[in-house]
């Protein structure tokens, strides 16, 4: 399954120019370096763009230590001169971490997409950790390819899936769940061109 943290990088692909490959060079160092942090679970997204040597973070994070963890990986990244850090903590609330819990178990629970689960297994089931600090403070492991993002009773959906099926059944998954105000859903399809 491709990253899904979402590139925003203002990069050309099949660069050709001395400049433009160690841009290339910098994403890919920046989105491994990204995914690899602890911190960066299902319901944060990311994404980066260049201006000059400046990268600039942007997207939510559900807890506040992911926005500096971001930008201190990122600023050790050959080559980056300056990080401008607009990554949005998502309030941190008792209702949102409820809809959290509720929108994943709608979505990873879902029979046509279980098979996006990287527990392999349902998600109906709770630590006895995250039953006492709530699944934002410890979301479930693994690269999931829908993110869920939550502020204020407003979901919002980030990813990459297969089908344009699969992209409708986690939106009316995720409109079906209990105190959701709205969604947006963002998820992208999948270019099978590219493969």
């Amino acid at each position: 399954m491709k990253s899904i943290l979402m590139l925003a990088a203002s990069v050309i692909l099949g660069a050709q120019t001395a400049n433009e490959q160690a841009i290339m060079r910098m994403a890919g160092a920046i989105q491994r370096q990204i995914l690899l942090l602890p911190e960066y679970g299902v319901f944060d997204s990311l994404a980066f763009s260049f201006k000059g040597d400046t990268v600039i973070l942007r997207g939510s994070a559900s807890r506040p230590i992911l926005k500096s963890s971001a930008e201190n990986v990122t600023k050790k990244v050959e080559g980056v001169a300056k990080v401008e850090n607009q990554i949005e903590v998502t309030p941190l609330s008792p209702m949102d971490d409820g809809i959290r819990l509720r929108t994943y178990i709608a979505i990873y629970g879902h029979p046509a997409l279980q098979r996006f689960n990287p527990n392999r297994g349902t998600p109906l089931f709770m630590s006895r950790l995250q039953a006492l600090t709530g699944i934002t403070n410890n979301p479930p492991g693994g690269n999931h390819p829908v993110r869920i993002i939550v502020k204020n009773g407003n979901v919002t959906l980030e990813g990459v899936l297969p089908t344009a099926g699969d992209r409708t059944i986690a939106e009316l998954q995720a409109n079906g769940v209990s105190g959701v105000f709205n969604v947006t859903n963002n998820i992208q399809i999948e270019d099978k061109r590219r493969r």
